[in-house]
């Protein structure tokens, strides 16, 4: 092995230095996080921030495409949609008005591992926010029914067919999963679902899973902002609190792949 000249011994001493001090300077900032857990099985996590003027509550369940099984595929998507329909006390259409009309904002996600919801408001609105999410968890049901299904269902082919059969390359990733993962692998096919599967959901299908997988004990509830932690945490309470633990879900074991 050569010997570095002076001046590449020099560079590599000013470069190391330098890392030093930029590790140095570089500080991960400490989140305060607050965690509980409600007799039912709702975990809370709280993280106060009094530098803003806003509070988001952001619901987890933990229920993605993995939970779904070959032919009924699309599902844990398809309650990304049909949550925003209405329920037992909130009329269809009704959820999005109130947040939007106390200057709030609200989406929904879904992937193979989990779907969240959440609602970001000013921050006297967050009994506004926990009100929403916890009638959706406890009360969807009471209001569905097949047109809304069968509505929900056309949303998301439409979908479909914009992001996926009508983009180039739009189908890559589902070929790519297919020919990484068995066809019994829950990452074998793509969160969406397909037409095939979208068309064969029905109204008792789509009730089963909602009831197996959307509960208190298998949900992760997150608030963020300016807020006061214990009046947050009683609201939480005083909502949710009642609704039903539900069976914590078995997750999928998930064998290691072998390619040849």
């Amino acid at each position: 092995m050569k010997r570095l000249t002076p001046f590449l011994a020099a560079l590599c001493v000013t470069s190391i230095a330098g890392v030093a001090q930029a590790q140095q300077a570089f500080n991960i900032p400490q989140l305060p996080v607050e965690r509980h857990t409600l007799p039912n099985g709702l975990t809370v996590l709280l993280s106060r921030d009094t530098a803003v003027r806003v509070v988001t509550v952001d619901l987890w369940y933990h229920v993605g495409s993995r939970n779904e099984t070959p032919g009924r595929t699309g599902f844990a998507h398809l309650f990304e949609h049909v949550m925003f329909q209405g329920t037992k006390h909130i009329p269809n259409g009704q959820h999005a008005r109130i947040v939007e009309e106390a200057g709030g904002d609200m989406n929904g996600s879904t992937a193979s591992d989990r779907t969240n919801y959440f609602e970001t408001l000013p921050s006297n609105r967050l009994e506004t926010a926990l009100w929403l999410e916890s009638d959706r968890m406890g009360f969807l049901l009471d209001s569905l029914d097949q047109s809304k299904l069968d509505a929900q269902r056309g949303v998301v082919k439409n979908e479909r067919r914009q992001r996926v059969d009508n983009q180039v390359y739009g189908s890559a990733s589902e070929v790519m999963s297919a020919a990484l993962f068995p066809a019994s692998n829950p990452y074998s096919w793509p969160t969406i679902g397909s037409m095939r599967d979208l068309d064969a959901a029905t109204l008792g299908d789509v009730k089963q899973f909602f009831r197996a997988n959307y509960s208190p004990v298998n949900a992760t509830l997150a608030i963020v902002g300016n807020f006061d932690p214990a009046r947050a945490l009683s609201l939480v309470t005083k909502y949710f609190g009642p609704i039903p633990a539900g069976h914590k879900v078995v997750q999928p074991i998930v064998a290691p792949v072998t390619l040849p």
